[in-house]
């Protein structure tokens, strides 16, 4: 480990293609940063520690009583959408490879969320390289060459949005004052501080996607964090937008609180929908009754994701902010027409139910579904957007938004469906890989993290097949192993990486309760890394 300062080290060296991003100044923003935010932080993660405990002794959760006034009140409204951000009818999502920042910029998506998150894995070269790469697209200077293929930005390339990790993931290569810097605060700081000013001048702004919220509060942290950052560095204020998305249980029962205290700042709220599953579970982990079927059962239509589709579109549109859309996780299947037809079919009818319910935009993971989603908005949507569908005729309750009916069936290919997905994913993610193709869908941690905790709580409960065999530890170890045996053999993975995620979800299987994140548990894994908070196996020098 080399110190940058007395109370500044890096636990990893910076790579000289990153001299220029982490400079001492951008270094002495982030300490500001952390400094001033890192213990409202931690205590907020603590209260998310307060409100499980709550639900595990069985108190539901409903909306707040003490924030009633602003629900109930007319007088305000978010700010206006910020140059570029009128018309979102299609965004496009990615990690931050150099590739694919100028594919998806070029893509025909009218937006770009350039992905630090859950389609990343958080290397330190991820990382600090990603940032490299978009403050070279912001520049118009990203254009490379490789293989004799030239990869170009367009003239009119897609706006740049950035989503930092969630409040509760740390950067463990950078410690200020012995601790880890938080990974939102390190994402965040490092590309506002370079490339805010240069994106004013361009005719943009800073635009965030803010992930994996849980309460009001730690909004109004984000909305603090962006009133220093602006004023530090003699910006106006309100340049920044954020998009929050509504991913976990608690926060769909305070989207309007969420929307109030990043009012000046909000750019709208998103459906981020695998992962709202997989908090549904997980924070109702204590409910017999929240037991679900096999992953595929579980679709917009059923009654708790219909109910909050249809509160975020009427919170949003009271509030004059963009209502999102959730993924289409399709990949083309080249070898097969008619498999083909029948995947795009689908994607047609979810983004046909998307806009006829009032929704502003939509995400899709891969360019080749952009011509079908635009296609479906532009017939459907004639504005740029539909904040004037104020859906008055939507009354959600507590009761709609909580409730776990989902009609199906657990089968074996449900189980062994979401033991490869677990698998694949999780070693593919060690391996330095967010975002892995696996069944012709490209997936993130969201969909790791639905295949966990349902094979917990499917232990947890004694549940079983529709053949009536039982889901045993026991059981699911065979499976571990035979899809293990399959997983090791696919390109790309390497086979130690596979053995640690087997470990890590045979662990899981058989814990009292599920860790709340994976990436959280296998961070150590990575690259750089050693011991998260502490000492590190690492080196620094700048």
């Amino acid at each position: 480990m080399t110190s940058f300062s007395k109370e500044i080290h890096f636990t990893s060296s910076i790579p000289s293609e990153a001299k220029h991003i982490l400079t001492k100044e951008s270094i002495n923003f982030l300490t500001i940063l952390h400094r001033t935010f890192d213990s409202r932080r931690q205590e907020l993660l603590e209260n998310r520690k307060k409100v499980q405990i709550e639900l595990d002794q069985g108190k539901p959760l409903t909306f707040l009583s003490e924030t009633k006034e602003i629900r109930d009140s007319p007088g305000w409204s978010c700010a206006p959408p910020a140059p570029g951000l009128e018309d979102r009818r299609v965004e496009i999502t990615g990690p931050t490879d150099r590739k694919m920042v100028i594919n998806a910029l070029n893509s025909g998506a009218k937006t770009f969320m350039a992905d630090f998150e859950d389609s990343n894995s958080p290397t330190w070269s991820n990382m600090v390289l990603g940032q490299v790469n978009l403050y070279d697209a912001i520049r118009r200077q990203i254009d490379f060459e490789t293989n004799g293929k030239q990869y170009k930005l367009s003239e009119k390339p897609a706006v740049l949005l950035v989503r930092p990790r969630g409040w509760h993931l740390p950067e463990p290569r950078l410690l200020i004052d012995g601790k880890p810097i938080s990974g939102s605060l390190f994402d965040f700081g490092l590309y506002f501080f370079n490339n805010a000013a240069e994106l004013i001048k361009r005719g943009s702004g800073p635009y965030f996607y803010l992930p994996k919220m849980e309460h009001h509060l730690e909004a109004r942290l984000w909305n603090d964090v962006f009133s220093l950052a602006t004023s530090h560095l003699g910006l106006p204020q309100g340049i920044i937008r954020g998009t929050v998305l509504i991913e976990t249980l608690p926060a769909a029962f305070q989207m309007e609180e969420i929307l109030y205290e990043l009012r000046e700042h909000s750019s709208g709220l998103n459906c981020g929908r695998w992962d709202y599953i997989f908090s549904f579970i997980k924070k109702q982990r204590a409910r017999k009754e929240c037991v679900f079927p096999d992953r595929t059962d579980v679709t917009m239509t059923v009654p708790f994701m219909d109910a909050y589709v249809r509160l975020l579109i009427q919170t949003c549109h009271k509030r004059k902010v963009a209502a999102m859309g959730g993924m289409s996780a399709q990949i083309p299947i080249k070898n097969d027409n008619e498999a083909n037809n029948r995947a795009m079919a689908k994607v047609r009818a979810d983004k046909e139910r998307e806009v006829k319910a009032g929704h502003d935009g939509t995400w899709v993971a891969h360019p080749a579904l952009i011509k079908i989603a635009l296609e479906v908005f532009d017939e459907h949507m004639k504005g740029p957007n539909q904040y004037h569908v104020r859906r008055e005729d939507v009354t959600v309750t507590d009761k709609q938004i909580a409730d776990p009916s989902v009609p199906g069936k657990i089968t074996e290919k449900g189980v062994r469906d979401n033991v490869s997905a677990a698998l694949s994913y999780c070693a593919a993610w060690i391996s330095g890989n967010g975002c892995v193709p696996i069944n012709y869908l490209m997936e993130d941690a969201a969909t790791a993290e639905i295949a966990r905790v349902q094979l917990w709580q499917w232990v947890k409960y004694g549940s079983k097949t529709d053949n009536g065999v039982a889901i045993t530890p026991s059981y699911l170890q065979s499976i571990f192993s035979e899809e293990a045996s399959k997983v090791s053999k696919l390109p790309g993975i390497d086979p130690s990486h596979v053995k640690i995620a087997s470990e890590y979800m045979a662990s899981q299987i058989k814990a009292q309760w599920p860790s709340d994140f994976l990436t959280s548990d296998l961070l150590i894994h990575l690259e750089g890394v050693g011991v998260v908070g502490g000492s590190s196996t690492g080196k620094s020098s700048l």
